[in-house]
Formats: structure tokens, sequence, C-alpha cells
């Protein structure tokens, strides 16, 4: 009747379906306005797409019409109260009233005398001359002006500053080495008796030297105690602790005045049968 294509949505197809039937039910009236219902809903989501995709940029053209709101910064003037007068704090110091006037004489032009007024005087000495104050006019002073003393008091010869020398020398290039009192066999003899052999090293048999270093202050004292090549056993820190309580050296010498030196030295360990 309608052909091989079926049109579902034409209303003659429609009619076919509803024939002998309640066509004022609802089902019959929505495929009736199907067609239209569904041109009318794209209709509004377009326009409600296109309207929320513009609606940024027709604001920002709404607000640049607008006339900008002036705000008007307001200042506010805090008048701060004069400080409180401290009876502690010493008034300022008066002003020094200028130095009064001295006598100054301008050199007179030279009078010429006759021959037989004239008399021979004496120069002037060197202590006249520095008592003499000429001007370039005649000025009459104050006598009774008070006694200003001009210029800063001076504050008196200045000593240099002593610059200590804290630098450390190496033992091979000082003038005077450092050294223990009575030499270095008193020293040795200082060591075989101060030490303690480690319990741990001898139970291992733990034998050898150990290589230490050290700065000779110039005091005599023993400081920066360093092992430099470890034995074990406790013979390590046995050396440190000896080193610590040896009796003050005698410093090195550079210049004609103590330095600080570094030493290096050798403690050995040995087990006697």
């Amino acid at each position: 009747m309608f052909g091989s294509k079926i049109d579902l949505f034409n209303k003659e197809w429609l009619d076919v379906v509803f024939a002998k039937k309640n066509k004022a039910y609802g089902a019959y009236e929505l495929r009736k306005q199907n067609g239209a219902n569904t041109t009318k809903a794209l209709f509004l989501a377009s326009a409600a797409f296109i309207l929320l995709f513009l609606l940024p940029k027709i604001l920002t053209l709404v607000q640049g019409q607008m006339p900008e709101e002036v705000i008007e910064k307001q200042v506010e003037v805090v008048v701060a109260p004069p400080p409180p007068v401290d009876p502690e704090t010493p008034p300022p110091p008066p002003v020094e009233p200028p130095p009064p006037k001295v006598d100054q004489i301008k050199f007179p032009p030279p009078i010429v005398k006759p021959d037989n007024q004239v008399r021979d005087e004496e120069p002037p000495q060197i202590e006249q001359l520095k008592a003499a104050d000429p001007g370039q006019k005649t000025i009459e002073g104050d006598p009774g002006a008070d006694i200003v003393v001009v210029g800063p008091v001076g504050e008196g010869p200045k000593q240099a500053a002593v610059v200590e020398d804290t630098k450390v020398y190496d033992f091979v290039s000082i003038e005077t080495q450092p050294g223990f009192p009575g030499g270095m066999d008193k020293f040795y003899a200082y060591l075989n008796k101060a030490i303690r052999y480690p319990p741990m090293a001898q139970e291992n048999n733990i034998q050898g030297k150990v290589f230490l270093s050290f700065v000779v202050e110039k005091d005599g004292r023993l400081t920066d105690i360093k092992v430099e090549r470890k034995l074990g056993g406790g013979t390590d820190e046995e050396a440190v602790r000896v080193l610590k309580g040896s009796p003050k050296w005698t410093p090195g010498i550079q210049n004609g005045k103590p330095v600080r030196v570094k030493y290096n030295i050798p403690i050995s360990f040995t087990l006697s049968n």
C-alpha cells in the first residue's frame, strides 16, 4: 500500500496503526506531534548552547560600556603627640659665642726720616715674630670678652694595631724548631713511662707504630692532635691521651717571635717477651 519503504513518521502510517482505535488516547497525539516537538526541542537546545557560548563575551562588552566607579582614597592623618620630656636626658650644649676679636695692626706705609733721626735697632727675634699677628686691616679687640678655645681637642698619639700571627708553620720551614724540654730522649722517656698498653692490643698481639700530628702553640701547649695512621686495638686512643698530658714544649721561633708549628711524630707499641 505504501511501497517497500515504510515511513513511521508519515501521517498515513499513523492512521493505519491507530485504525479502529481510540485516537483520543494520548499516544496518538504524541506520535502526531512528534516531528514538531523534535524540531522545537532541537531549536531550543541550539539556542541555549549558543547563548551559553556567547555569554562571557556579552558580559565583557556590557561591562566595558559601563562607567568605572571611582574609588576615593581616604588618607588618615595621625598627629602624634610630642615625645615626653625625660628628666635624665641632658639638655643640648649651649651655643658657643664667636671668638673675641684680636688686636691687629695693618702694615703701615714706610716713613722716610732724615739720617740724624734714624736709629740702628736690632732685628726682631724669632720668638717675637711668632707672637706678631699682622692683619689686612686694623681691628680693635674686646678686652672684656671671654676666652674661647677654637679647634677640637686632640686625643693624643694613637698606637698602631697589633696583628697577631695565627699562621701554622711547617716543621721544616721554621727558623728555630720546637722541642721537648731536655731533648727528644726525655720525650721518649716520658712516653715509655706514661703509656699503658691497651688490653685489647695485648690479647690480639697488636704491635706497630701510630703516626700522629699536632700543633705546638706559642706557649708550648700541644693542640689539634690527630691520628694520621691508625694501628687499632685501643693504641690510637692511648697515643692521643698521652700527648694531651704531655708537658709544655719549647715553642718554635720565626723572625724572633714564637709561632705555631705543626709537628709529626710516630709512637711505637711493642710487646716484650
